[in-house]
């Protein structure tokens, strides 16, 4: 049995307290998407759609800020998710709802957990040092 993804401290915090509170927003966020009634999921995708936005924007900031020399391939992976989300939301409005709650249940956390470990990992790292 697969266990719900939720937000973990020790696993999830990149130690930026901003940047961390947005992520736990994201997760927060996911679980009522993954958790909401068919009728309910197309204003919760809107709103994780909007977060969502503004995350990649802000980080884009940060990047922009510490001169990240990934910038493009993170902002790259930014639109990909962007567009994901934006064909889940459209899939759902069609009543595609399982092939949109597996993509809630697996695709969005598998790959939050592979971008916070990589990407973002690099960016508060990159961030720090350039902002002590």
């Amino acid at each position: 049995m697969k266990t719900e993804f939720a937000w973990n401290d020790e696993v999830h915090s990149l130690n930026l307290p901003e940047m961390d509170a947005t992520h736990r927003e994201f997760v927060d966020l996911l679980i009522r998407a993954q958790r909401a009634a068919d009728v309910e999921l197309l204003p919760i995708l809107d709103t994780l759609l909007d977060h969502t936005r503004a995350h990649f924007e802000h980080e884009s900031g940060m990047m922009e800020a510490c001169a990240l020399g990934s910038r493009t391939e993170h902002e790259a992976e930014h639109r990909r998710v962007l567009a994901e989300l934006g064909q889940m939301r459209t899939r759902a409005e069609k009543g595609r709802f399982p092939f949109v709650r597996a993509y809630l249940a697996e695709g969005v956390p598998d790959w939050f957990r592979n971008h916070l470990a990589t990407m973002d990992a690099d960016l508060a790292a990159k961030y720090r040092r350039a902002f002590p």
